[in-house]
């Protein structure tokens, strides 16, 4: 019983949106309509996701990448590499994954160098980086991947839309770095050794990189054979390493399958979707940013979806609510996470910190972004 309360309190957004779900089937009985109706794509799309990240890194197949960032002796360009890198590997790993890979070698290398005093600033930074930076492509977060498989657009067509976006935070970001170390630029540090990868399991990274690729085809194109791909990439993982399906995180994918149910069912409910349609048409953008702030950003998009007529709103919205609070994004959970077990008790501090910078890059990018809402993608 103390590990399921324990599992439980873990796992809030699982919690939050089963009763979610439990709670909309009173309101609009289960049916084959209902069941029909859940994107089952998407949440292939993500299973595989997730299989081919959980082979990326215990292949460390971007392990060199990190080797780079070791080489490195002094904190300002160290710090542009691991918060750029957050950055432009978050749109091809997810954002949360960008997270998983950077923050740890990030305390690792600051604490080696005796300047913890820039953890969570920089960390901070990391947390917005993949925010901001994965919001550029279909495939960079769970909320544009499914709203990706909602309209007939290009992915090219969807990353123009994105790129003033993306390209105004890569901007605030180098401004926020140089600010952070504006009393001494020429600040240094000795990094602490980062392991390369060894080469004997080289046919295995490569068999995990075709898999990504399968992936990012699977996206891009549209194709409806994504269930044959989906059997073909389980069946390679299965046969590289049958432990990977250990560590995939099918809560994500059951959060993801609750609010789908919670989402279809008020749909279905007359009443209730006449509000909320007359609410959100012509405000998906605010709607977007707060409903994000107390069921995150994911379920948040997957609820207001039917009730949108502007899809820019939306998804800009989605893509900005993460800024507010931690909860708006579950990057931001991830990134607490990480540092809360590297740094027990400073949970508060953590807090604090993500407050303040966060919400004054929110403030820079919030009027932008309500401003572009108004180019219609299609």
């Amino acid at each position: 019983m103390k590990k399921i309360l324990t599992f439980l309190k873990k796992e809030l957004m699982l919690v939050l949106s089963l009763a979610a779900a439990v709670i909309s089937l009173f309101i609009t009985p289960p049916s084959a309509k209902l069941i029909s109706a859940i994107d089952w794509r998407t949440l292939g799309i993500l299973l595989m996701m997730l299989l081919v990240l959980e082979g990326f890194k215990k292949e460390a197949v971007l392990s060199p990448v990190v080797a780079m960032g070791a080489k490195l002796r002094r904190m300002r360009p160290l710090t542009f590499f691991l918060v750029l890198g957050v950055f432009f590997s978050s749109m091809f790993v997810t954002n949360d994954v960008s997270l998983i890979i950077f923050v740890p070698i990030t305390i690792l290398i600051f604490r080696g160098g005796n300047k913890e005093k820039y953890i969570l600033p920089v960390l901070t930074l990391q947390n917005i980086a993949a925010i901001r930076g994965s919001l550029l492509t279909p495939f960079g977060s769970p909320q544009n991947l499914f709203l990706f498989g909602r309209v007939n657009i290009s992915a090219g067509h969807f990353m123009l839309h994105m790129l003033p976006l993306c390209a105004l935070s890569a901007a605030l970001l180098s401004l926020f770095i140089l600010f952070i170390y504006r009393k001494d630029p020429g600040e240094s540090v000795e990094p602490a050794r980062s392991e390369k990868a060894g080469k004997e399991n080289l046919p295995r990274r490569v068999s995990y990189i075709i898999a990504f690729c399968a992936v990012v085809f699977t996206v891009v194109s549209r194709t409806q054979y994504w269930y044959v791909i989906l059997g073909a990439v389980i069946v390679a993982m299965a046969v590289n390493d049958i432990r990977i399906f250990k560590s995939v995180d099918y809560v994500l994918l059951l959060t993801f399958l609750c609010f789908f149910i919670f989402s279809q069912s008020i749909a279905n409910n007359e009443k209730i979707a006449s509000f909320l349609s007359g609410a959100v048409a012509g405000r998906e953008y605010w709607w977007a940013i707060g409903l994000s702030q107390i069921i995150s950003n994911v379920p948040a998009t997957i609820v207001l979806h039917p009730f949108s007529t502007n899809f820019a709103g939306l998804i800009y919205g989605a893509d900005t609510a993460g800024l507010c609070s931690i909860i708006g994004s579950l990057a931001s959970v991830i990134n607490y996470r990480i540092y809360i077990r590297e740094y027990p008790g400073n949970g508060k501090k953590f807090l604090r910190t993500f407050m303040l910078i966060s919400w004054i890059f929110f403030l820079l990018v919030v009027i932008p972004g309500l401003l572009l809402s108004c180019w219609p993608f299609f």
